[in-house]
């Protein structure tokens, strides 16, 4: 399920592209990012142009199968921290993406490691993972991080989808504990502009966890500004940063939050 269009994705790539130039514009690029703390703000920033290197070889070529990293042209980036070279590589990524996903259908077939096997796939999947990266870049740095209300919502669906698949797919991946009948999790943005339905419920089962979106009473809510919230269920804020509040079972919530770790 799917909230934004094909041709917003493409766009958000470009976006989020312009967006971390900016945050990492004049920033220290060998500080340790805290919340990827094997990285640097230069690695991190290599990563996420890499990222869409990638999958952006991916859907130019109609992969049929996975293609490794070293394979793909100009994935890796420069060599060093120099800052006007690696914002050059950013922009001359942003603008690969925007090309690559702009001349091809979503719903063109390609590999991918979840049950969904088009170019649509990757536009979204690269959509959030700029997203949520660059908010690990404003961390590291020490500025601003502002996401679009529907970006962030739909980040929020995806990342569920994504941990339901892991579920179903890979018993052996701790979100195979992420069931329990009479146990649920309710999310909560408290600044959703009007008509954006920016609440979600995810209710534990015998076999698994169910998810949708509305209002409900449960066991444990996360309230907060959506943003707040998106960083709060992606592990990039503690729980206690005071920007998100925790009413009910927050034992659950942690329990989710530790589990839910695929990626």
């Amino acid at each position: 399920m799917t909230t934004l269009s094909h041709d917003r994705y493409r766009a958000e790539v470009t976006r989020q592209f312009d967006l971390l130039r900016a945050t990492l514009s004049g920033a220290d690029l060998s500080v340790t990012v805290p919340t990827c703390p094997d990285w640097t703000l230069g690695e991190l920033a290599r990563h996420m142009g890499g990222a869409v290197r990638w999958s952006g070889h991916l859907v130019a070529t109609r992969a049929e199968r996975n293609v490794p990293d070293e394979a793909v042209p100009n994935a890796q980036g420069p060599g060093d921290d120099d800052p006007a070279a690696l914002d050059a590589w950013l922009a001359e990524t942003a603008a690969f993406g925007a090309r690559v996903f702009g001349d091809t259908d979503a719903d063109t077939a390609v590999w991918s490691w979840t049950a969904d096997h088009t170019a649509g796939f990757w536009a979204r999947r690269m959509t959030h993972e700029l997203a949520i990266h660059r908010a690990d870049a404003a961390i590291a740095a020490g500025v601003a991080y502002e996401v679009a209300p529907d970006v962030a919502a739909d980040a929020i669906d995806e990342w569920l989808e994504i941990v339901r698949f892991v579920q179903r797919t890979s018993p052996e991946d701790s979100a195979s504990e992420l069931k329990g009948a009479g146990r649920s999790i309710h999310l909560h943005a408290t600044d959703a502009p009007e008509g954006l339905d920016a609440e979600w419920l995810i209710e534990f089962g015998e076999d698994g966890f169910t998810w949708r979106r509305g209002h409900a009473k449960a066991s444990v809510a996360l309230r907060g500004p959506l943003s707040e919230v998106l960083l709060a269920f992606y592990r990039r804020r503690p729980l206690d940063s005071g920007l998100v509040e925790v009413v009910g079972e927050r034992e659950l919530l942690e329990f989710w939050l530790e589990r839910a770790t695929f990626g």
